[in-house]
């Protein structure tokens, strides 16, 4: 049964158990999946102490065909797990992400952007023979070319400052006290920060979604769908690592379910032409509207039209023409009188929806 795979961690293979998972079960899917560094020795700063690197057993592979072969076999049930509208996440570096995107691709997912996760503080090149490697790649790609995948446009424009996210997100490594250790060092190698995956589940779920991660690691995934009120469902074959995701999934409570209300996309409202507000008398022909400095002022027409200095048409190509730009969204630029404040044209439009 599918409640059988809901806010639950487990302790082993995830080739094993993900074939174990009903079809569509899963709304979203994140994924680290071993990076397959190749690293064949060990880093020395020049002071001449060790580097903690990525030298773990589950990282090593005996070939590029072998690890092609154990990426096609997990991403191939992870598309059978997704439902059909849903997406999947996978991180990777310069090692694993090229080859991890040709499977995604020859699997039939459909790729809708690359995210570089660019880190604000990380690790120097010690042997000064390359570039420093600052940057992480994600793939995020539907389930198919034709998958109506979630997408939180006007929630990330919010935590941008009212600005479109862009694909480059500058965010720092994980530290500090989030830093899960042991004996002193770092349990996992690899530890994603959980401000990253807060951005990834707030980008593309919904409360109450399915989120699976296959390679769970130290539970970052599953702890930040539990803060923002998603089910998760998480498959770990290192004991310690598992053992470490349990204690903090314990240790994490919920965010409050009535601050975890998001900006609904505008797309998914009912379409309202402007000339609508014209027809119902929610605002009048020979009504002034004016932009927010009130430098342009312009007169609504019976048809919905409006009228500025030499211009005359939309809402939107009006300002468009005002703004020297080659587009414009009228319901945001232009602004009307409510009594003794000014409210954007856009308000009477969330009216009119509200009485339907």
């Amino acid at each position: 049964m599918k409640s059988d795979f809901k806010n639950k961690i487990i302790n082993g293979d995830s080739l094993k158990e993900l074939r174990k998972i009903p079809d569509e079960t899963f709304d979203l899917i994140f994924s680290d999946p071993p990076y397959n560094l190749q690293l064949k020795n060990e880093l020395i700063r020049p002071d001449r102490s060790k580097v903690d690197a990525v030298n773990d057993k589950w990282d090593q592979f005996e070939n590029f065909k072998k690890y092609d072969e154990f990426t096609y076999q997990w991403l191939s049930e992870c598309k059978r797990i997704l439902k059909k509208n849903g997406s999947i996440w996978v991180i990777g570096s310069y090692h694993n992400i090229f080859r991890v995107g040709t499977a995604i691709q020859n699997l039939g997912f459909w790729i809708l952007n690359d995210v570089i996760w660019n880190k604000n503080n990380p690790m120097p090149n010690f042997r000064g023979t390359r570039f420093t490697n600052a940057h992480e790649t994600l793939i995020w790609a539907s389930k198919n070319e034709k998958s109506k995948y979630t997408f939180n446009y006007q929630s990330l424009k919010c935590l941008n400052d009212d600005l479109q996210m862009r694909s480059n997100w500058n965010l720092p490594i994980c530290n500090g006290a989030e830093r899960l250790k042991k004996n002193g060092k770092k349990l996992h190698s690899t530890q994603k920060p959980e401000a990253l995956l807060h951005r990834v589940l707030l980008a593309s779920s919904n409360k109450d979604d399915m989120i699976l991660d296959p390679f769970l690691g130290s539970g970052t995934t599953a702890t930040v769908a539990k803060k923002l009120g998603r089910n998760y469902y998480g498959i770990e074959k290192e004991k310690s690592y598992f053992k470490a995701a349990e204690e903090r999934l314990k240790n994490t409570k919920p965010i409050e379910d009535d601050l975890l209300d998001t900006l609904k996309n505008n797309r998914s409202k009912p379409r309202v032409p402007f000339g609508s507000l014209v027809e119902m008398g929610l605002i009048k022909p020979g009504t002034q509207i004016f932009d927010q400095k009130k430098k342009n002022n312009a007169k609504i027409n019976v048809d919905g039209s409006i009228r500025c200095h030499n211009s005359k048409g939309s809402i939107h190509k009006v300002a468009a023409q005002i703004s020297g730009a080659e587009s414009c969204n009228g319901w945001t630029f232009w602004y009307f009188m409510s009594g003794k404040s000014i409210k954007p044209i856009d308000h009477l439009r969330d009216k009119l929806r509200s009485n339907d």
